[in-house]
């Protein structure tokens, strides 16, 4: 079975899901570091990925306004994809609505009563794993 990959795009960091063998459930895996004001969105760190767990379908978290338009962070994450498709032309690229993951991963992480600073590195994360299951619960 081919595994399918969830991203949180943000402007220092993407963070990594993975579904399982099955499709059913999403683990975060890690949070990559990367730098979109130099156009480096971790292309070569996500092929690897690609490579070691098998990946055919790879869904970007696609931040809209709550009136349903897209911003700014919409429009980089919509760059982002393109770059996706034209590097990994065996992958299909999904955009999907993630408004809420991150407030969802905040509202986790809070409820586990997790410290700030560790909050601070693992929300990305978190919110990949909110993306990916949101994905993989619709199909």
């Amino acid at each position: 079975m081919d595994r399918t990959l969830g991203l949180d795009l943000g402007t220092k960091t993407i963070g990594v899901a993975v579904s399982d063998m099955l499709g059913w459930t999403a683990q975060g895996i890690t949070t990559l570091k990367i730098d979109t004001l130099n156009d480096d969105y971790g292309i070569d760190a996500i092929g690897e990925l690609i490579k070691e767990y098998q990946v055919k379908t790879i869904v970007v978290g696609l931040p809209k306004n709550m009136n349903n338009t897209i911003g700014e962070s919409g429009e980089r994450t919509m760059y982002f994809s393109n770059l996706l498709e034209n590097n990994f032309s065996g992958v299909k690229i999904v955009l999907w609505d993630e408004r809420l993951s991150t407030v969802a991963a905040e509202r986790a992480l809070l409820e586990a009563d997790v410290s700030r600073k560790k909050r601070s590195k693992v929300i990305d994360k978190m919110a990949a794993v909110f993306i990916l299951q949101g994905y993989l619960d619709s199909h």
